[in-house]
């Protein structure tokens, strides 16, 4: 009897070990989840700043070609046939 009630304290005494450990786990898998969740976010914000920065860069090409630069005038003439385009198709589309 002596030898069951001291395996008994042995597997209490593992059990509870065990659960410390399960609940430190569980604080660090809590923790890595919401660092997961932080980093997400910024992402989602750089990807946002980056998307700002190509359409800045898109507009400062255009207006440096205005203002006589070579090197983006084909790009900009083809942007201003296609707005005119989408204006022609708009004027085609209330004139029906």
């Amino acid at each position: 009897m002596s030898e069951l009630s001291e395996i008994t304290i042995a597997i209490q005494y593992k059990v509870n070990i065990l659960l410390r450990k399960m609940k430190a786990l569980e604080e660090i898998n809590e923790s890595l989840l919401s660092e997961i969740q932080e980093s997400e976010d910024t992402v989602l914000r750089q990807i946002q700043v980056i998307e700002d920065l190509k359409s800045q860069n898109e507009s400062l090409r255009i207006a440096n070609s205005l203002l006589g630069s070579d090197d983006f005038k084909r790009e900009t003439k083809l942007k201003i046939n296609s707005i005119i385009r989408e204006v022609d198709y708009c004027i085609e589309q209330l004139s029906e």
